[in-house]
């Protein structure tokens, strides 16, 4: 997400980037999230595939975000239950190169595949984009990604974290614990063309309208090649402008800026200011918990669990079965108090009521499917 920003639900929106009956494969297209290149042509076979049988099925998950950690959990987590329905899952990202984005869309949709899930495609190309897919017969499911005029074509289903709630969870635990009315707020943030992080702005600027919050500085890398590293250097530029005490927080729109945030904070020493983000990775709550860290909360969705529900979502669609045009996955918020010195992502659901946890779309077939197949 992008919970935190391109969560940012994504998550929002980040696509995603981030995110499914014929044909066989005679060589396997690199599922690593930190390889964007384009895999080895597929052969394709002409036998029909049963949707409710796994077989043959081939899907590809194509993300425009660089390989962060949300990245890697999202492709994770699609490849996974893919897997577990016996699916072939190849993943491909584009590291927010649009053009490499479209041309990856491109090449995968002349391919055999029988479903596409697409992360964090933008509004100006997005439904032109996916329109041969759609015209081929291919089944498509998106997440944090826009279309033309705001219009979801007609077959695609488009999933988000739920960026608004994100938005308010984050921005609450700022206000709740500022000794200032309106809290006074560094912000981190980079747009506007971002569909998840373009939300969270919007809820953003209306709590800074109902002056809850007041924006002491505006701060945002001006590309996605070095989010960390451009973030914390322009962080470090400002904080000799404030003295202690005259910001409250920062707000991390993204978890990516939010680790440029805190890099700068913490070498500054600026034990005064309250860093609270959106999206959460295991880099994410280390950091949260090394001794004096500033890092109080973050609200996220499982970056995981939104590449499960997607492909579930993708696999209900190659059944015929119906699906609703829009899907948002709840926000949960995460308190430094509630980590353990053991937590990571993977244990989060002990000390997180309900974390990475979801029914949404699990039909009883896909349970045989996994039963099937081992999982």
């Amino acid at each position: 997400m992008m919970k935190k920003f391109l969560s940012l639900f994504t998550v929002v929106v980040l696509a995603t980037s981030a995110l499914v009956g014929c044909g066989s494969s005679n060589s396997e297209a690199s599922s690593q999230a930190n390889d964007s290149s384009t895999p080895t042509e597929q052969a394709a076979g002409s036998e029909e595939a049963s949707a409710d049988s796994g077989e043959k099925l081939k899907i590809a998950v194509i993300r425009n975000l660089p390989s962060d950690d949300h990245t890697k959990q999202f492709l994770d987590g699609a490849k996974s239950e893919g897997e577990s329905f016996g699916y072939t899952v190849d993943t491909f990202i584009s590291n927010g190169d649009d053009a490499k984005f479209q041309e990856l869309v491109a090449q995968q949709i002349q391919k055999d595949y029988d479903g596409l899930i697409i992360s964090h495609g933008k509004a100006e190309y997005s439904t032109d984009m996916l329109k041969p897919a759609l015209d081929k017969g291919m089944k498509v499911v998106t997440f944090d990604t826009a279309f033309k005029d705001g219009v979801i074509p007609e077959g695609i289903t488009s999933t988000a974290q739920d960026d608004e709630a994100l938005a308010r969870l984050s921005l609450d635990e700022i206000i709740a614990a500022s000794p200032n009315k309106p809290a006074k707020v560094l912000k981190l943030w980079y747009g506007p063309g971002i569909p998840p992080l373009d939300t969270r702005d919007g809820i953003y600027k209306q709590y800074e309208q109902e002056g809850k919050i007041e924006t002491v500085e505006f701060i945002g890398p001006s590309t996605l090649d070095d989010v960390q590293g451009e973030v914390s250097t322009r962080v470090a530029a400002v904080l000799p402008k404030y003295p202690e005490g005259t910001i409250d927080a920062m707000w991390g729109s993204w978890d990516e800026f939010a680790k440029g945030g805190n890099k700068a904070l913490k070498e500054a020493n600026r034990k005064d200011i309250n860093l609270v983000s959106i999206d959460v990775s295991n880099q994410d709550i280390n950091l949260m918990m090394e001794e004096g860290s500033i890092w109080s909360a973050t609200a996220a969705v499982d970056p995981k669990l939104i590449g499960i529900v997607n492909m579930r979502l993708l696999a209900k669609k190659i059944k015929g079965e119906a699906t609703d045009q829009t899907f948002n996955l709840e926000a949960t918020l995460i308190k430094r108090s509630q980590l353990k010195s053991d937590t990571i992502m993977d244990t989060l659901k002990d000390v997180v009521e309900g974390w990475g946890q979801s029914d949404a779309f699990n039909e009883p077939w896909m349970e045989e499917l996994r039963s099937q197949n081992g999982k």
